[in-house]
């Protein structure tokens, strides 16, 4: 009775014997991470579908993606698998962003699209990963991607500027038809316009605000 009440918690049951006698009953289980529900929910929001994947019976890790809001659970995956089933998900034509914090985790980080270590997890995770948070906020997972959006989409927004300078003046200048004082201007005012462009990265506002 007691060991299913502990399950349904998400809780993993110990008995403690004496002999061949039962003498009592543990339960422990992990801490769920602060601000972890808003952090997913957030992902949720940046329109990626999020994964429970661990090593938990199936019963905890329930319990757990319920509590924080995760729908698909991966549970009772052996540490040498976890690797795979990120393969799996690459195979079926998915980008996979893994997050972990455990030296069971190590292949997985290194197998995935990018992997993101917690800044309190382990050393081997943490030389595994792309990257590693500072700190134990899972909010800085949602920071980290909505800032490599917003940088890309400048990217992609500095590289059109340049072009669309070359596109339409170097014909002019080849033609003679464009004065070499108003080129030389055009060119640094791409210049200008690119460095600018840039700049409004410095305004980025994250999502959800991760603390420090």
């Amino acid at each position: 009775m007691e060991m299913e009440r502990a399950m349904r918690q998400g809780m993993t049951p110990m008995f403690v014997a004496v002999g061949p006698a039962v003498v009592g009953l543990l339960a422990v289980a992990d801490t769920i991470k602060p601000h972890a529900r808003e952090a997913v929910q957030a992902l949720k929001a940046l329109g990626l579908d999020v994964v429970m994947l661990t090593g938990d019976n199936a019963r905890s890790a329930a319990a757990v993606a319920k509590e924080v809001g995760i729908e698909r659970v991966l549970s009772d995956v052996l540490p040498d698998l976890k690797a795979r089933e990120v393969t799996l998900l690459q195979e079926s034509g998915r980008r996979v962003a893994m997050v972990g914090d455990g030296i069971n985790d190590a292949p997985a980080l290194a197998q995935a699209d990018v992997g993101i270590a917690i800044g309190a997890g382990t050393d081997v995770a943490m030389d595994t990963a792309d990257m590693t948070l500072i700190g134990e906020d899972l909010r800085g997972i949602v920071t980290a991607i909505a800032l490599s959006r917003a940088t890309m989409a400048n990217v992609k927004q500095n590289l059109f500027a340049a072009f669309i300078y070359n596109i339409l003046l170097i014909p002019a200048a080849a033609l003679g038809s464009l004065n070499p004082i108003l080129a030389a201007g055009a060119m640094a005012l791409s210049s200008v316009s690119v460095v600018s462009n840039a700049l409004r990265l410095r305004r980025f506002t994250p999502p959800v605000a991760a603390s420090r």
